[in-house]
């Protein structure tokens, strides 16, 4: 039986358990991800937590709405047993009618039509190879930036606070970004936090001879999946391709284990191509929508 559960309702332990063992085990689901990126989130959950799926619920003007937060790139139905495209049609089929406007990007995908769907790309590497077979599978235009990248001999540095990265992303690329608020940055910043302090998360940063940062990423660490949430570049980092210096070596750390190395996605055709070139497969994600809302209230968004 399925039922909505508002936030304080919601078994942290029981709801983990789940997104651990599901199919799907993202970081995104996971209950410490939503409280610090979709405070106050809401939940159906079926059978006793045997299958779960996150509301990103919030409220402007009165309206109740779903929408994907800033910094977290796809939810879904989490589920360890039933196959995922079932478990959230029938998910959708038990959304709270208060729900009137939906606009929530999902891992599987499905035929629905209440729904207008959209596909989007994700680039994920299956690390369980050893490096020298990962190696071959890299674009002759990769390899070659590695190669020229590691003759500079980036200074790899692990001491890069989160406030020093969102800063730095700010500077960099921020501005270009509209719809990020400084609400964003914050909840950003003590998902970071957290994760450091609770060794699901790290910033891999690079330094110029100068002691300036000119390269940082931060990466969310959960059992079998790394995903690239928030990487920064710099003209200088650019220039001596310490992108691919820097996704090289985290290629070789987890090289022959049961890993994948997520790469978050971009549909900015330059970055998307950078992805691919170290042999990653597109693994896309769908965006889902719906708005019942009456007009003018409709053209909320």
């Amino acid at each position: 039986m399925i039922v909505y559960l508002k936030n304080h309702e919601i078994d942290r332990d029981e709801w983990d358990n789940c997104i651990k063992n599901s199919h799907v085990a993202k970081p995104y689901g996971y209950s410490w991800f939503l409280d610090n990126m979709a405070p106050g989130w809401q939940a159906l959950v079926d059978d006793d937590y045997d299958s779960v799926f996150p509301i990103p619920g919030f409220t402007r003007f009165g309206i109740q709405y779903i929408a994907t937060p800033v910094f977290l790139q796809q939810l879904g139905a989490f589920s360890p047993d039933k196959p995922s495209p079932d478990v959230l049609n029938e998910f959708l089929e038990y959304l709270p009618g208060f729900y009137k406007l939906v606009d929530l990007c999902v891992g599987q995908k499905i035929e629905h039509e209440g729904f207008r769907i959209t596909e989007k790309s994700n680039f994920e590497i299956d690390l369980s190879k050893p490096y020298e077979k990962l190696w071959e599978k890299f674009t002759t235009h990769c390899k070659r930036n590695i190669q020229s990248a590691t003759k500079k001999k980036p200074h790899i540095v692990n001491d890069i606070t989160p406030g020093q990265l969102i800063d730095l992303f700010v500077r960099n690329r921020g501005k270009e970004i509209k719809g990020i608020k400084t609400r964003d940055y914050k909840r950003l910043e003590n998902l970071m936090n957290y994760c450091i302090k609770n060794k699901k998360g790290r910033i891999i940063g690079v330094r110029s001879g100068r002691k300036d940062i000119i390269y940082g990423s931060f990466i969310v660490e959960t059992k079998g999946n790394k995903t690239l949430l928030l990487v920064v570049n710099t003209p200088k980092s650019r220039e001596r391709r310490i992108g691919y210096y820097v996704v090289n070596e985290v290629i070789k750390e987890y090289s022959s284990t049961n890993t994948r190395l997520d790469f978050a996605g971009s549909s900015i055709p330059s970055i998307a191509t950078f992805m691919e070139s170290f042999g990653s497969l597109n693994v896309p994600f769908y965006r889902i929508y719906q708005n019942r809302l009456l007009w003018p209230v409709r053209m909320l968004k």
